[in-house]
């Protein structure tokens, strides 16, 4: 399996009006009679590489009255945690998004990787409203159908026994090394147990304090230290290191993405994950497999760890699961699920009967076979489509994907490219250190559209000789 790369940033900056420079046809472009909008990098991309990003500026990013109204009054309330593209969006259909002024926008960033059956689709818009009218929430102190039924559809189409119901990715991760932690208590006969975890360069498990402690990043991590004790770092695909790194007694389990994700679409290779699957048997260790971003149909495959041939004990989701409601979730086998008793873990929110009856309307839909094999021809269609429209440039490096997770690797930043695309109405999102495009649609887009989006990215591609600089 190729090397992928998709690191989850969206770096944004000044743009031309390209929609002009380019004369692309089709597309709705606002007033003209907008102020001018500061270049903004997105929190996602490391400070260090928001210092590095270079200053000449593409041109001059126009905004209507009613842009630049809500962006104003965002500043005012909300913590200043985002720094987010000037575009404010009010609705989307299919695999179309359109902003406060109309323009229309292709959407090959799905919200992060989120909206797999895109927006306004019938079946999940008739299961929301028909739970919203009976039962939207009653906590966890009773039983509710759809978080059974949801629960015995994830058991019965993947390894697992048990499952343990979030809100979202991070919180899911969090589950998990608490039950790991608690395995290891409860297996150990001495008063001391294996409490470290080892994770992989270029890893993103999340932003809560646990998962922060294995995500590889340090200028995510340094501000906030002390974070949990015991994690260590091996760098992804090193099948020595991680021999040595996982230590019984010690390691209480080993996070990995089968395919990272904001670490730069990195794919593992089978004997990498068969190492550790052999490591963590040896050690008594746990396997957790984070597909919070690769898993639920976007490679093409369920579970992104499908094609290895390895199971996990514990797999984490989140994304796409609700389509667009907040969901996580930790899979785990009934060895893992024997260690952990009554009030060791809870949430208020987690497993609502809202969220439930919707997700369980798109795993339904995504685990069709059908559907399967659709999201993978569309993504061989589509990097082939790419390699042979972008491969000629001097600035890509390489097209690397699997299913609908595709990276544009290019020799410089990438942000310049990403402005002109949005200006030219396609929505696509920034990876790695800032110098790839990750290309993750909704799973229903067509071929038509993927056509329309690699037409747009070739137009927009002398935006990068704008910005050359390394």
């Amino acid at each position: 399996m190729s090397s992928l790369q998709s690191f989850i940033a969206v770096s944004t900056s000044t743009a031309n009006d390209l929609r002009h420079l380019f004369r692309l046809n089709g597309q709705k472009a606002p007033p003209s009679t907008q102020p001018y909008f500061p270049r903004i990098s997105c929190c996602f991309v490391s400070e260090d590489t928001q210092k590095s990003a270079p200053s000449i500026s593409t041109g001059n990013r126009l905004l209507s009255a009613k842009s630049e109204d809500l962006i104003e009054r965002e500043k005012r309330v909300l913590m200043g945690t985002y720094v987010r593209a000037p575009v404010v969006l009010v609705r989307g259909k299919g695999c179309k998004l359109y902003d406060v002024d109309g323009m229309e926008y292709v959407d090959m960033a799905a919200g992060i990787a989120v909206n797999s059956l895109g927006y306004g689709d019938g079946e999940w818009v008739k299961a929301v409203a028909e739970q919203a009218k009976s039962l939207a929430h009653v906590s966890n102190v009773y039983y509710s159908e759809p978080q059974v039924i949801l629960a015995e559809h994830l058991v019965e189409y993947s390894f697992a026994d048990r499952v343990f119901f979030t809100n979202s990715g991070t919180e899911a991760n969090e589950a998990a090394i608490k039950f790991a932690r608690k395995f290891q208590k409860v297996s150990c006969d001495s008063d001391t147990h294996a409490t470290e975890f080892v994770s992989f360069s270029n890893s993103f498990h999340g932003r809560t304090m646990g998962a922060l402690a294995l995500t590889s990043k340090e200028n995510y991590r340094l501000p906030f230290e002390p974070v949990m004790p015991g994690a260590k770092f091996v760098k992804y695909g090193d099948i020595d290191g991680a021999k040595k790194a996982i230590v019984p007694g010690k390691t209480a389990a080993v996070f990995v993405e089968p395919i990272q994700g904001e670490g730069g679409i990195h794919s593992a290779t089978k004997e990498f994950l068969q190492t550790l699957r052999t490591a963590c048997d040896d050690a008594g260790a746990l396997l957790i497999f984070d597909e919070v971003q690769c898993g639920l149909g976007r490679t093409g495959y369920l579970w992104a760890h499908e094609p290895y041939g390895i199971v996990p004990d514990i797999m984490t989701l989140a994304k796409p699961l609700a389509g667009g409601l907040p969901i996580g979730v930790a899979l785990t086998t009934e060895k893992v699920a024997s260690a952990i008793s009554y009030g060791d873990h809870g949430s208020t929110f987690a497993g609502s009967p809202l969220v439930c009856h919707a997700a369980l309307t798109v795993l339904k839909r995504i685990k069709d076979p059908s559907f399967l094999s659709a999201v993978t021809n569309k993504g061989l269609y589509f990097k082939e489509l790419l390699t042979h429209k972008l491969g000629a440039n001097s600035h890509v490096k390489e097209v690397r994907g699997l299913g609908l997770i595709i990276g544009i690797d290019l020799d410089v930043l990438a942000s310049p490219l990403v402005d002109a695309c949005r200006a030219l109405g396609l929505l696509v999102l920034t990876a790695g250190k800032g110098n790839v495009v990750r290309l993750v649609p909704p799973l229903i887009i067509s071929e038509e559209e993927l056509k329309q989006a690699a037409d747009i990215i070739e137009r927009c591609l002398p935006a990068l000789d704008a910005d050359s600089v390394q």
